[in-house]
């Protein structure tokens, strides 16, 4: 029951702030598009520590047109990756989050790759159906901040998730082999 109570208040809050954002700030530009993809980001974030849900579905294994990762080395994450190191998002995600060499974190850490990717996902559907809705209304340059954050803040994060789990899961599985064999 509480759960659902503070679902709820997520969504109706997310819903009341992209109203104000709207009514507040032209769609048509890089504010809009920044403002959108960081409120929707945050509510996501808060959205899915509350659900607590184990992520076990199908879709989170890793899939063999994949490659083993080639094809998301193909577009370009192992240069996001070193992006995100260069801004410091990577440094400021590890001081909350710090890796350490144990199963429990490695685990802890899979389960992260998973919410993050649904969450972005999601996300990337939304800000899609605005970057839509912009581009019928005031023509495609007014929504062309849309689309570039779009793929920045969203769509190579989910490349990033699905590109790292497997390895995630290759430690958690050697992690469990050497203490099984201690």
């Amino acid at each position: 029951m509480k759960k659902g109570a503070i679902l709820t208040a997520i969504i109706l809050f997310t819903i009341g702030s992209l109203y104000a954002l709207i009514r507040y700030i032209s769609m048509q530009g890089f504010a809009f598009a920044w403002a959108l993809n960081c409120l929707l980001m945050f509510s996501g974030l808060l959205f899915f520590e509350a659900l607590k849900s184990p992520l076990n579905g199908s879709y989170f294994k890793e899939q063999p047109w994949e490659g083993k990762g080639k094809i998301y080395e193909s577009v370009g994450v192992n240069l996001f990756r070193k992006l995100l190191v260069l801004i410091g998002w990577e440094k400021l995600i590890r001081k909350g989050n710090p890796v350490e060499k144990n199963i429990k974190t490695l685990k802890h850490l899979h389960h992260q790759t998973k919410q993050s990717e649904l969450s972005h996902l999601i996300l990337l559907i939304i800000v899609f159906g605005f970057n839509i809705f912009v581009a019928l209304k005031f023509g495609f340059l007014a929504s062309i901040w849309l689309l570039i954050l779009n793929i920045l803040m969203h769509l190579y994060p989910i490349f990033l998730q699905r590109y790292n789990r497997p390895r995630i899961e290759r430690a958690i599985n050697v992690s469990q082999w050497r203490s099984a064999s201690q």
